[in-house]
């Protein structure tokens, strides 16, 4: 695997290369089907832009995040794309069998040959009692302390080298390998890079043992980033992968064309997040509904400490931002997320970044 599948080029006068989050936010007064066709436009959007990739995450029972299946979403996505990378921000891999996931990604990689990432947490993505129900069993913890094994045989089956003698010697992740070895098979040199996505030390260091890629989540662990990212490199050994560390930082961060707008768009989605804290979890409200609700002292505590960590306002105050941001933590890409109520706003703020930052028109993408 070659380290370019993974490293990306800075476009404009981005300080790194500029990536997308999308996780298919719905609106209170829209549908999951609206949500979805605005993954497709920001999609086709970020890829005329000069965005380097596009990752979807995988939440569970949360009314106003449709994005339980990543791996659906992609292959989506692959139809009506043609060159910018896509894959997982992340799958929650203690939620799934390491097989299915090699067959899903493997399938996605003859979708889009050479295009594909394989983002993996080890968080649930979701309530305990989901969790639950997820993996069928009650035993919650034993999913993250199995997480090394439970990678190491999602690899393995990816590259299908089992050792003789393993149990799982003659079974195959198809599409896969496997085709090459077969008479008359042919297979593409590519399968999917796999990083390590976290929130806290244990990903950093699982991930510059190995000599993987680390995205860090920035946006909802910011206290974390900086400890977690220097972990990461002091961690670091060179692979087969990468001879280098190399890792992102996913950012909230929304721009409007004035201000207040922006202020008032925030202030929705900080909402959402107060009623997802406090087990009430729904769509995303609107502004005006946002304005006229009567937050309590904690709650307003807690909005004003979100919104402290989102990158919001005018074009130039947002690429500010994040220029502030690259060059505090020393991420080698940024990707951002834009939770507002409309997808219209969210479209509208990353093509209000793209200008900032001079990035590709689509017609010289």
């Amino acid at each position: 695997m070659a380290a370019d599948e993974i490293r990306g080029a800075a476009q404009g006068s981005a300080p790194v290369p500029l990536s997308v989050l999308d996780l298919v936010t719905v609106g209170a007064g829209r549908t999951a089907s609206d949500a979805l066709r605005t993954s497709v436009d920001l999609a086709r959007l970020a890829e005329g832009r000069g965005f380097h990739r596009y990752w979807v995450a995988e939440h569970h029972s949360m009314p106003g995040v449709a994005s339980s299946s990543p791996a659906v979403i992609l292959a989506h996505l692959a139809a009506h794309t043609d060159r910018i990378r896509l894959g997982s921000g992340g799958v929650m891999l203690p939620n799934h069998a390491p097989l299915v996931i090699a067959e899903q990604f493997g399938t996605l990689e003859a979708m889009a040959p050479g295009r594909v990432d394989l983002g993996l947490g080890r968080a649930p993505g979701t309530d305990g009692a989901t969790a639950a129900a997820l993996r069928r069993t009650d035993r919650l913890n034993e999913g993250a302390d199995d997480f090394p094994q439970q990678l190491a045989e999602l690899i393995r089956f990816l590259d299908d080298d089992f050792p003789d003698g393993h149990p799982y010697r003659r079974i195959h992740a198809v599409p896969g390998p496997v085709q090459a070895t077969s008479p008359g098979g042919v297979q593409s040199p590519h399968r999917p890079p796999v990083w390590l996505l976290g929130s806290s030390g244990f990903s950093a260091r699982l991930a510059g043992a190995l000599g993987l890629p680390f995205a860090f989540a920035h946006h909802f662990s910011a206290q974390n980033t900086i400890p977690a990212l220097d972990l990461y490199r002091e961690s670091f050994r060179p692979s087969a992968v990468l001879d280098a560390p190399y890792a992102l930082i996913g950012v909230s961060a929304l721009a409007a064309d004035d201000e207040k707008e922006a202020r008032r768009q925030v202030l929705a989605a900080a909402l959402s997040m107060v009623r997802l804290r406090t087990g009430r979890p729904g769509l995303v409200p609107t502004p005006e509904e946002a304005e006229a609700y009567e937050f309590s002292p904690m709650e307003r505590d807690f909005v004003d400490s979100w919104n402290a960590n989102v990158i919001h306002g005018t074009p130039d105050e947002v690429r500010s931002g994040l220029d502030d941001l690259a060059k505090r933590t020393g991420a080698d890409e940024l990707m951002i997320t834009a939770n507002a109520h409309g997808g219209d706003v969210r479209l509208r703020s990353y093509e209000l970044i793209a200008d900032a930052y001079g990035l590709a028109t689509p017609a010289s993408a």
